[in-house]
């Protein structure tokens, strides 16, 4: 059984940089896509980027691209977001999750979730 868990999270300042790690456990996570999505107040979770199984394909949102970069790492234990030019509008509760093999953009689809990581941008 898959799971995943975020870290990485905090206080940064506007324009700043931060990379989230979301940790996975399980025989079978290299046979995983791995999304990431953030939820701010009063908001939908928003989709940011996803990559795929093998690491091969990676997608990003429009509202995030050329600013985020999604990667795997080689020993198939953890995915991290690097996110730069970080503004007050990135504030939310950032989440990793999981599915098997390809790419999605929609929530829903993932049936793996992590319990999300706090990020603030001051300012």
């Amino acid at each position: 059984q898959v799971q995943v868990s975020e870290s990485g999270g905090g206080l940064v300042q506007s324009g700043d940089s931060l990379r989230l790690s979301c940790a996975a456990s399980g025989r079978t996570f290299n046979l995983y896509a791995v999304g990431w999505f953030r939820q701010g107040p009063g908001k939908d979770r928003e989709f940011l980027g996803a990559i795929n199984w093998s690491g091969t394909d990676t997608r990003y949102a429009d509202s995030v691209q050329g600013r985020c970069t999604i990667s795997r790492d080689k020993a198939e234990t953890a995915v991290y977001l690097q996110m730069n030019s970080l503004q007050p509008a990135d504030t939310a509760v950032y989440y990793c999750a999981a599915r098997p093999m390809s790419i999605q953009t929609t929530p829903s689809l993932y049936n793996i979730w992590g319990q999300g990581t706090q990020v603030t941008v001051s300012s």
